[in-house]
């Protein structure tokens, strides 16, 4: 039987809808549909929200064929993923590791059933060293939950992943929450977004004084952009 690629990508007027299934090995397909729908986004200049839905993990060894080369195309592909001028919402669905892990961490705002299991995948005789780990680390690296995750697998279940904030909610009602999400996340203009979104990410690292020039300027942006609306 043939298998489902390991991400495909489809695009409406104001909606792209990313899929990764995490049981699928990384492929140059993998990394092409996720450069895919950055390109969109990136082209309708952030009017579009981007809707990733995520599920599996791997289950066996992994594949033959798999570079640094490779990997490091992907962990490129997942930054611009995470710096788009456009929302970002994932769905995550089942046990979750691999691919579907890594595009996971790398969204703005993440759904999540009852059944979720985020799971670092072993492999080689320890866990994969990816950039997941990392996001990981972002959220407690001395929290016990996420350290059993990084050292050894130990999969994290939904109630953990909230209370770590990994995800921000879990329903049963995937259509509402989903529909909810993506209509916060379209009132906020992308390129906007991706600004204030560049100043949550940098304020962990960036002294006070550092970081005065670069909020003075985002709040030039904004009163001139009120400016121009107001005169229109």
């Amino acid at each position: 039987m043939k298998r489902t690629p390991a991400a495909t990508a489809q695009t409406a007027t104001e909606e792209i809808t990313l899929r990764i299934d995490g049981r699928e090995p990384l492929t140059a397909d993998t990394v092409a549909a996720v450069s895919s729908v950055c390109d969109t986004a990136e082209d309708l200049k952030g009017r579009v929200t981007v809707v990733v839905r995520v599920s599996g993990a791997p289950g066996g060894p992994r594949p033959d064929g798999l570079t640094v080369s490779l990997v490091s195309k992907w962990e490129r592909a997942l930054r611009r993923l995470e710096r788009l001028p456009a929302g970002t919402v994932a769905v995550a669905d089942g046990d979750c590791g691999g691919t579907a892990l890594e595009v996971l961490l790398a969204t703005d705002y993440r759904i999540a059933t009852g059944s979720v299991r985020l799971t670092v995948p072993i492999e080689g005789g320890g866990t994969w060293p990816g950039m997941a780990l990392y996001r990981l680390a972002g959220h407690g690296a001395n929290a016990a939950p996420i350290r059993r995750a990084v050292l050894y697998g130990t999969p994290l279940d939904a109630a953990e992943a909230l209370t770590l904030q990994l995800v921000d909610e879990v329903t049963d009602d995937v259509p509402k929450a989903l529909r909810i999400a993506t209509e916060r996340a379209g009132a906020v203009v992308g390129t906007e977004l991706a600004i204030r979104r560049q100043l949550l990410h940098d304020a962990a690292g960036t002294s006070f004084e550092e970081a005065l020039g670069v909020h003075l300027a985002a709040c030039d942006r904004a009163l001139r952009r009120s400016a121009a609306g107001a005169n229109a």
